[in-house]
């Protein structure tokens, strides 16, 4: 047991990995190809968390704490591995600076890409400048700037949020729902209200998707206290009368036209398979699924395996995910690992 188990991805997955690993009192090794660790929500600058509704700079924040104090964690940024060879108990990752690190086993916590809303032309993003995604509104939220029409700094009067952008689109590509949009987009919302009291919020919804014991808090709380307002509809183009952008689509309710004025237009962005899926599926030799998330057994029988032996993974690396299941899941994939090389040894020794 004495070679490190190797994480790949220094998101919030990764982070929980190295630290169940570490507490059994096993080496682990991060290589993250940023400069930092932390993932998504801090390189992208998320604000306040779903549904913990901390800051993401304090909790993803002291997960890396965590990680970075800990004597039995090394941590290799702006690295990638080049090749991954051998078997489990006895890998060789070579990082593409000429590194060479032997591991037990490895675990791909490699997360997710946002769609690029430039995939979607017709809803304005990349026209307009007051067009723009949930991440920037986070950033605008989490920097303490305020959230502002990017073409002039004002604060927006009215603000429409248009969900499964890029997620439920079978016309461009992304037939799966991201799970996690609609939460975000109605705390979003609540967040415009909070800091904007005397601005309107309108989300354009296909259906609303706050699953589990989201709803309540999110979607009811929304309309009913922070008096967000939604509408079920088609949206066709996103435009500009020269003043304010223009939201024309179908209420689908009321089975009419509609074409409404807005100040800001956000797009409630889905996640996308990791960008490097293909070169990390040829490095490790693991399978994707048909959507190009890498690809996993039954979950009732196995525990964050891939169809490499060894070869771990957890979190947004499989499919759309939230942050709290991602730790859960890497915390059950380090686990996994630790197990498979416990058995090894006790093989090894009969």
């Amino acid at each position: 047991m004495s070679k490190p188990v190797l994480i790949v991805g220094g998101g919030p997955a990764g982070l929980s990995a190295a630290h169940a690993v570490a507490s059994s009192g096993h080496k682990a090794v991060i290589v993250d190809k940023a400069d930092r660790l932390g993932g998504a929500p801090i390189l992208s600058g998320y604000a306040k968390l779903v549904p913990s509704h901390e800051w993401a700079s304090d909790a993803i924040g002291g997960m890396v704490s965590r990680v970075d104090g800990n004597k039995l964690v090394d941590v290799h940024l702006n690295a990638t591995v080049a090749s991954f060879s051998g078997e489990p108990g006895n890998f060789v990752a070579t990082l593409k600076d000429g590194s060479r690190i032997e591991a037990g086993a490895a675990i791909l916590t490699t997360g997710f890409t946002h769609f690029d809303s430039v995939n979607k032309p017709e809803w304005g993003f990349g026209t307009y400048p007051d067009v723009v995604t949930t991440v920037q509104v986070e950033q605008m939220l989490s920097s303490g700037s305020g959230v502002k029409c990017p073409s002039d700094g004002r604060a927006p009067d009215r603000v429409a949020i248009l969900l499964c952008v890029g997620s439920r689109d079978r016309q461009i590509g992304r037939e799966w729902c991201s799970k996690i949009c609609c939460t975000v987009s109605a705390n979003i919302a609540m967040e415009i209200r909070e800091s904007l009291p005397n601005s309107n919020v309108y989300i354009y919804y296909m259906d609303i998707r706050t699953f589990g014991l989201l709803e309540g808090p999110y979607y009811w709380e929304s309309q009913e206290t922070h008096k967000v307002k939604y509408i079920k509809a088609r949206i066709a183009e996103v435009t500009s009368d020269g003043k304010r952008l223009l939201v024309k689509g179908e209420d689908t309710l009321v089975k009419r036209p509609i074409s409404i004025p807005f100040d800001m237009v956000v797009h409630a962005i889905g996640m996308d398979p990791n960008v490097d899926n293909m070169t990390i599926s040829a490095v490790f030799d693991v399978k994707l699924n048909k959507y190009g998330f890498v690809e996993k057994p039954s979950a009732y029988l196995h525990m964050g395996e891939t169809s490499r032996p060894g070869v771990f993974v957890a979190g947004a690396a499989t499919g759309p995910e939230t942050i709290d299941d991602s730790i859960a899941q890497a915390q059950a994939a380090a686990m996994a690992a630790l197990n498979m090389l416990r058995a090894s040894v006790m093989e090894a020794a009969e």
